[in-house]
């Protein structure tokens, strides 16, 4: 029960403060406010694209947020990422690195309580991450651990607690407004926070790196999960995330060797390969390269679908493509409500000839 007496009386002496007297204690809340941790995640000394944009994703909350970027691991790899990070984006006020052999392989137990322990030292109010496997495993843990609701999958960013994310896969675009405690926790859609080019390049201001303190860092989350082992495309392909052409083959290819076909124009094309859910689940391709709602989403300049039917959830991972163009023996498939160019035709006819006649990327 608040006493009414006292806090009258607090209000009066506020009231009549001088706004000399005021300007420093609210000034010291707004920039305390202002602060945002980017969770980064790096591979052979760089951080990755997803990482940049969840970077400018935070750079967007406010004109004065502070930036700092958390990487962790171990090694020289971890140092070079570190100097990548410090000099990648003119908005990162500091890189904070966690070198640990804990971190050597990013499990999202250890990641989960390194976040607390940052978060609980520094008290920031937003912690940001890509809304991809990396993300979606380590913050929705760590927002546990610090007992908040996270906000997920935000396509754009109205104010610093108003956020615009998708749902009923994509039909629809939903404002949510966060009124919990400090920290608000993102995970961003990369694809709708683009880099700049000049973001990018933008070398001239490096930023301090400081290493975490991890003196009092282990708990019962250490040793919950253990890593077993990586696998990868050996293929020499753009990333599907980040590719500029995509090529994408569905369940109407019908077996894993006429998936080569797809694979022959992608490479014919310098693009990245791409398959739906239903070309996974029937094992043609491994599930690493699905694109969809419960995928990886893409947004290149230029999105080609083979045998694709067009499901809600396939086509939410692709409504961010500037241009698709599908193929497909069925008119009425879903697909043509969304392609910019369709063609009614055997894929086994059109992919054989446009490997033919298209030169080769340079």
């Amino acid at each position: 029960m608040i006493n009414r007496t006292v806090f009258t009386a607090l209000k009066r002496s506020i009231l009549s403060s001088s706004s000399s007297q005021l300007l420093p204690f609210f000034s010291s809340s707004a920039c305390r406010s202002a602060s945002t941790l980017v969770l980064a995640e790096h591979d052979g000394g760089s951080i990755n694209a997803a990482s940049v944009s969840a970077i400018a994703a935070a750079g967007s909350l406010s004109k004065d947020s502070s930036i700092s970027v958390l990487l962790a691991g171990s090694g020289p790899s971890l140092q070079e990422a570190a100097e990548h990070a410090a000099s990648c984006h003119p908005s990162i006020s500091q890189v904070l690195v966690a070198d640990s052999d804990t971190f050597t392989n990013p499990l999202a137990e250890p990641w989960a309580q390194l976040v607390q322990l940052v978060q609980q030292r520094n008290g920031y109010s937003h912690v940001i991450a890509a809304s991809g496997s990396f993300g979606k495993n380590i913050l929705p843990r760590a927002a546990a651990l610090l007992d908040v609701s996270p906000v997920t999958d935000v396509v754009a960013i109205s104010e610093s607690r108003q956020f615009v994310r998708p749902i009923y896969a994509g039909n629809a675009l939903c404002t949510v407004r966060y009124t919990g405690a400090d920290p608000c926790m993102l995970t961003i859609r990369s694809t709708s926070f683009p880099v700049t080019s000049k973001s990018a390049e933008s070398t001239s201001n490096k930023s301090p790196i400081t290493q975490v303190d991890l003196s009092s860092f282990g708990g019962d989350s250490i040793g919950k999960s253990r890593y077993v082992k990586q696998t990868s495309q050996e293929a020499e392909r753009p990333d599907l995330a980040n590719a500029r052409v995509v090529v994408t083959g569905g369940r109407g290819l019908k077996s894993a060797e006429n998936f080569k076909m797809i694979e022959k124009l992608a490479a014919k094309l310098g693009a990245a390969v791409g398959a739906t859910r239903a070309a996974v689940d029937a094992g043609f391709v491994p599930n690493d390269l699905q694109v969809g709602q419960t995928g990886k989403i893409v947004a290149p300049e230029l999105y080609m679908a083979f045998g694709v039917s067009g499901a809600i959830q396939h086509l939410a991972g692709i409504r961010d493509s500037k241009v698709i163009v599908a193929v497909n023996k069925d008119a009425d498939a879903p697909i043509f409500k969304v392609a910019d160019y369709g063609l009614v035709g055997d894929l086994f006819e059109v992919i054989p000839e446009l490997v033919e006649k298209l030169p080769e990327s340079k």
